[in-house]
């Protein structure tokens, strides 16, 4: 299966949550950007601190931004966990998003592997009917995610 905006977004598959109740799938209604990140990734953590502003400006407007760290290194999942916990804690500490966690990769495999070319980081807009609305750089969603929350971001208008 190929992942392209309007693709039928795929179910959220985590191993464990930081910083939120688990986010098992999407809520009527509401629009979500997942960010596909890691710590060790310098663009990523310039995208996260992009995506923190995002919610923000849009925080009541039905919207969620998700954090999916797919790609920590570390010999064993704990050790990628207990890594993750503390950088979050000294780089984003007022970070109330949601983190998914996912050392398995399946949300890699979910996500990114079928949107190829797309590599961390890289974000996912889904709209309020849980359809693909837009793929690419966070910075590139400035300008699309008004338009996904209001309803009037078409897939030809792409990013």
């Amino acid at each position: 299966m190929v992942l392209r905006m309007e693709s039928l977004s795929p179910p959220i598959n985590a191993d464990s949550w930081l910083r939120s109740p688990p986010i098992t799938s999407f809520k009527p209604g509401s629009v979500y950007v997942f960010e596909f990140w890691a710590t060790w990734c310098m663009p990523c953590i310039a995208a996260m601190s992009h995506l923190v502003q995002l919610q923000e400006k849009y925080k009541d407007c039905g919207s969620q931004v998700v954090g999916v760290a797919a790609r920590e290194r570390a010999r064993t999942a704990d050790d990628a966990r207990t890594k993750l916990t503390a950088w979050l804690t000294k780089n984003l500490p007022h970070l109330n998003d949601p983190i998914a966690f996912d050392y398995t990769g399946e949300m890699n495999k979910l996500w990114l592997d079928p949107s190829f070319p797309y590599e961390s980081p890289t974000s996912f807009a889904v709209d309020r009917d849980g359809y693909i609305a837009s793929m690419g750089h966070a910075m590139q969603l400035d300008d699309a995610f008004p338009k996904v929350l209001d309803g009037n971001w078409r897939a030809s208008d792409g990013i």
